[in-house]
């Protein structure tokens, strides 16, 4: 609970009269206001009206003349019938206020699958003074070209360079300098390989010729051994004989 204490203080020729006003009120949390309005149910009026912070509708100040002393009933209980009569003040003005809710247009519900934006709708703009000025220009890009060729991997040159000096008959043609030489080296590889076929066949005669000399020689040492074997059965029966 909240409690404010005022001093009013009078000044007159014949003394000083002071007086003390006091007010309560119990403690409650402000509501917490929308800025827009939602939806219907939102905009419902309270059961107690919004009190405005005006000085006019202010109740802990003191009304009339400042100088003067406000005599404060000793009784601390609240009269009823002035409470019946803030009552029915109270519910007066509630009914005032919902007639007036009810005779207002109202948004529409929203229709299905959608729902309602809230809207700036505040009377005071601001005037963006110091925007740039855009302009649209267009430009046209060249076509897409082919690839070119990779160039060839060229590897950096090392070393160092030096220069000699050739005179007039120092060189010469290949294709010219090269026929003598060449005869030679054909001729002689020619002599070379057709002296190897000669040693090839004269060695595959060799073999035949001892081929068939080994042939004979074995049909001649079989025809020995039958003869000396005849001489020996021939001696063999004569001396049985």
């Amino acid at each position: 609970m909240a409690s404010t204490s005022v001093l009013v203080n009078r000044e007159e020729t014949g003394g000083v009269a002071t007086g003390t006003y006091s007010y309560c009120s119990q403690p409650r949390a402000l509501p917490n206001r929308q800025r827009y309005r939602t939806t219907l149910e939102a905009n419902e009026l309270e059961e107690e009206p919004v009190r405005y912070a005006n000085l006019m509708y202010e109740r802990r100040v003191v009304r009339g003349n400042t100088y003067a002393l406000h005599v404060l009933p000793w009784s601390s209980e609240p009269d009823p019938l002035e409470l019946q009569r803030q009552r029915e003040a109270h519910r007066k003005m509630l009914a005032r206020q919902r007639a007036k809710e009810q005779l207002r247009t109202r948004t529409p519900e929203p229709l299905e699958g959608r729902r309602h934006v809230d809207v700036q709708t505040e009377l005071y703009l601001e005037e963006l003074a110091d925007r740039v000025i855009e302009v649209d220009v267009e430009c046209q890009t060249d076509a897409f070209l082919d690839r070119p060729a990779t160039p060839l991997f060229i590897p950096a040159k090392t070393g160092r360079d030096v220069a000699t000096q050739i005179w007039e008959g120092e060189l010469f043609d290949f294709d010219i300098e090269v026929k003598p030489m060449l005869e030679v080296l054909v001729g002689k590889t020619i002599e070379q390989a057709l002296l190897e076929v000669m040693e090839e066949e004269e060695l595959a005669n060799l073999r035949a010729h001892q081929y068939a000399f080994l042939e004979m020689r074995a049909a001649e040492l079989a025809e020995v051994q039958r003869l000396e074997e005849q001489e020996r059965r021939h001696r063999e029966e004569k001396a049985w004989g």
